[in-house]
């Protein structure tokens, strides 16, 4: 083999190795502490999750709901918590309602969902991923990190509401009573 050659087999080695780099990037929350203070914030929506038994509940700071009042993107240090619980069941194993037609959560925490948005976060992230400055991060019960959470799936799942700041409940949390 030339010297050429080798010169030219080593830079195709070097850029494929850096387009790696590039096209491999997960998603990882570290960023992301769990927010001690998050019950002092609104619970502005509760969604019921019948087939999986669960109910969802929904809170944000008073700033994220002005924010969304005036149609505008969520402050830097904004964070949005999802809070899992079981939903009671009868004794066949079936979700309970209430009078309103909604599961009966039970007390037992299943686990959080936090998504927090700080400024010059993302940047590590290809365009096709990136949710702008957002950071996910899924807890247990105990409020520890959940290591083996998929992140990239909230990246996939948030990235079609742009124009929402890729917050889902972006109109929920615009309605929240303060």
């Amino acid at each position: 083999m030339s010297h050429k050659s080798t010169v030219l087999a080593a830079v195709v080695a070097a850029v494929s190795g850096i387009g790696c780099l590039t096209i491999d990037v997960w998603a990882g929350g570290d960023k992301v502490a769990f927010p001690e203070n998050y019950a002092a914030g609104v619970m502005y929506l509760s969604v019921d999750k019948a087939d999986r038994k669960e109910v969802h509940q929904l809170y944000g700071m008073p700033d994220a709901v002005n924010a969304a009042r005036q149609n505008q993107p969520m402050p830097s240090g904004t964070a949005l918590i999802v809070v899992r619980y079981s939903a009671k069941l009868d004794a066949g194993g079936n979700p309970i309602k209430g009078p309103d037609g909604h599961l009966v959560k039970d007390d037992k925490v299943l686990g959080y969902a936090v998504m927090e948005k700080r400024t010059g976060w993302g940047n590590e992230y290809p365009d096709a991923l990136r949710n702008g400055e957002w950071e996910y991060r899924v807890f247990t019960a105990e409020k520890k990190p959940n290591d083996a959470a998929k992140l990239t799936a909230c990246f996939e799942c948030h990235k079609p509401i742009a124009d929402h700041d890729f917050v889902h409940s972006y109109d929920k949390l615009k309605a929240a009573a303060q």
